[in-house]
């Protein structure tokens, strides 16, 4: 048994993982074998892992599934989630974000084999992250735009990492909102974890193509490790033009963002609003 400590980290991995087995496994089904078609498919998948994940441990750790999420809370909401447990929520992220990807590596190694063996892709060579970006994202999306020059000069990283910040901000906004007491108009906690879910999906459909849609900093770096380890080598970590930090600063920075906007623009006119409500 698990000492009762322990059970909101225990939470975090699992829930990550669920996030990650749907999120990456639905990127490895489209661009391995055309299982979804289309972008807003893979982005439904991608929410329901998300909504799936919550509920399965929202009751224990609060189902932050994100470093993003838990850097917010612990800046924004201190009383409601203290800094000293902000290392540990992270670690069980990552943990539970690389074994999502591992499970994915397992279950479709055969058919990445044969996705670089049709493409003449070396595996950790220069064009490799085309099979790469199951587990980690690119700037641009490699599925979309190839591998080229002429995809890089599309996305700089400093734009990369303004998109993934972007992004980022809008989805810790909305989870601010859902989860605030003072918000009158947020749905029933049982739904909150949907329109999560549904907020991340709508913004893969519109980011996907620039940056993947990250949004989250374990889920990229932990498959991003097991690519690393399973032969992708440098297109894993650093990747190119050494951007996968993007996918760690520009969350962080948006979830902080977003949540300040929240806190500061939003939650104060909910309360001097649920305060005028009681009144009355």
């Amino acid at each position: 048994m698990i000492p009762a400590r322990f059970h909101p980290y225990a939470a975090e991995v699992v829930g990550t993982f669920i996030l990650v087995l749907f999120g990456t496994g639905s990127v490895a089904a489209a661009v391995l074998t055309g299982a979804q078609m289309g972008l807003w498919q893979v982005a439904v998948v991608w929410g329901f892992g998300v909504t799936l994940a919550i509920y399965a441990t929202a009751s224990i750790s609060g189902a932050h599934l994100n470093p993003a999420v838990t850097l917010a809370f612990a800046i924004w909401r201190p009383n409601d989630f203290p800094m000293s447990r902000l290392p540990g929520y992270w670690g069980s992220q990552l943990a539970g974000a690389a074994l999502g990807g591992l499970a994915i590596l397992v279950a479709f190694g055969p058919f990445i084999d044969r996705f670089e063996e049709d493409r003449g892709l070396v595996r950790g060579e220069p064009g490799s992250q085309a099979s790469a970006m199951v587990f980690g994202e690119y700037f641009p999306n490699p599925d979309v735009f190839g591998t080229d020059e002429r995809a890089f000069d599309l996305v700089s990283p400093l734009m990369a990492v303004g998109v993934e910040a972007f992004g980022t901000a809008v989805l810790v906004f909305v989870i601010f909102a859902l989860v605030d007491q003072w918000n009158s108009s947020r749905p029933g906690a049982s739904l909150a974890p949907f329109f999560i879910g549904f907020t991340v999906a709508a913004l893969i459909s519109l980011f996907a193509p620039i940056t993947q849609a990250g949004w989250n900093p374990a889920r990229d770096f932990g498959p991003r490790i097991v690519a690393f380890l399973a032969g992708w080598d440098s297109i894993a970590i650093p990747g190119p033009r050494d951007g996968f930090w993007v996918y760690i600063v520009g969350p962080l920075i948006g979830g902080l963002a977003g949540a300040g906007m929240y806190e500061r623009l939003i939650r104060p006119g909910m309360r001097a609003a649920s305060s005028e409500a009681e009144v009355r």
